[in-house]
């Protein structure tokens, strides 16, 4: 099963649509360190609407709390300082997407350490240099899914 993990996600919003993307796709959410709000706040359940009963939440201290709760998971890491893009990549069942914080993305040393694992996402216009966290999750996230056929086992 694929699954999605925010490594300190700073705006309530981002999160919550994250979190109902995640629930309608019945994919697993990993919230990772802190959070910067509650994720009772108003602003979070108000993007996720009624749907919050429905999302499979994980939380987890740290990155290696999550690589623990995960055993047989293939991280991925989504950055916006590598040429790989998502789009040429082989998703498998048990793929985890990693995203960053909004303002500052993931560690510079957590992407060192695995490069070969790290994607983007191509943007055409040289003038932008990143999409909103919760935009970039559900590109990534329907193409992980298309490629691992959970549409077709509906």
């Amino acid at each position: 099963m694929i699954r999605v993990a925010l490594v300190e996600p700073e705006i309530p919003p981002n999160t919550g649509s994250i979190a109902r993307l995640c629930a309608a796709t019945r994919v697993p959410l990993h919230i990772v360190g802190s959070t910067g709000f509650r994720l009772d706040d108003r602003a979070v359940r108000r993007a996720g609407l009624d749907y919050w009963p429905e999302v499979l939440m994980h939380r987890h201290s740290d990155l290696a709390s999550l690589y623990d709760s995960l055993p047989d998971a293939r991280f991925l890491y989504l950055t916006t300082k590598v040429d790989g893009a998502y789009s040429d990549w082989a998703f498998a069942e048990n793929d985890c997407l990693i995203f960053g914080r909004e303002t500052g993305g993931l560690p510079e040393n957590v992407l060192r350490e695995n490069w070969e694992r790290c994607l983007t996402i191509p943007i055409l216009n040289p003038k932008v240099r990143s999409l909103n966290l919760a935009v970039a999750v559900g590109i990534v996230l329907y193409e992980a899914l298309r490629q691992t056929g959970a549409f077709q086992k509906m």
